[in-house]
């Protein structure tokens, strides 16, 4: 497959609502073809997570390595095509988050802990399942690509915005398990 070229903040794609993938399409070679695309983009960008629209393709189509419950010491691949996010609390978690459009940089997000999750998997089959924890973020970071939105549009204190290093100098807390701060 291909690693395509990630899409930077300031690229009008990475504000366009993205089109549902028709359900038809995604057993296809050439659909099959640009989850894969998608895949090994992420991995040759380190990134936790990648949406459709990073890879210039306005299409609601997320990957992100997942941990399975069946398979607790190897992560999977997670594809959610033309997922919806319900949240399920009005309790909310802080994480700081980057992002691959973003290099560089990091910002600490507040989002919903708990959230229920309805998709599309690879093979067009449904899904159904319920996330919290930092799972739920990186699947709302994903997601809101597919919406045009970006982390730093729902930082509520810049003070809490910041490059990579500086992040690593002053902010970070390595005894702190919530402090994940992948990339996305």
């Amino acid at each position: 497959m291909a690693i395509r070229k990630v899409a930077r903040m300031g690229h009008p794609v990475l504000r366009k609502i993205a089109a549902p993938v028709p359900e038809k399409a995604i057993k296809t070679p050439e659909f099959q073809g640009f989850v894969h695309d998608l895949i090994d983009t992420m991995f040759e960008y380190d990134g936790r997570g990648l949406a459709a629209p990073q890879i210039h393709e306005s299409l609601r189509v997320v990957v992100m390595l997942w941990k399975s419950e069946k398979s607790s010491s190897k992560p999977t691949i997670l594809c959610l095509i033309n997922p919806v996010i319900k949240p399920l609390t009005s309790e909310t978690s802080h994480y700081w988050e980057g992002c691959l459009s973003l290099p560089g940089l990091r910002g600490l997000v507040e989002r919903p802990n708990r959230i229920a999750v309805t998709a599309l998997g690879l093979k067009g089959e449904k899904i159904e399942m319920e996330v919290d924890g930092f799972d739920a973020t990186v699947v709302q970071h994903e997601c809101d690509h597919l919406d045009g939105v970006l982390y730093i549009d729902r930082i509520k204190d810049l003070k809490n915005f910041s490059f990579n290093q500086e992040y690593d100098r002053h902010l970070s807390n390595p005894d702190d398990p919530d402090d994940e701060g992948d990339n996305e």
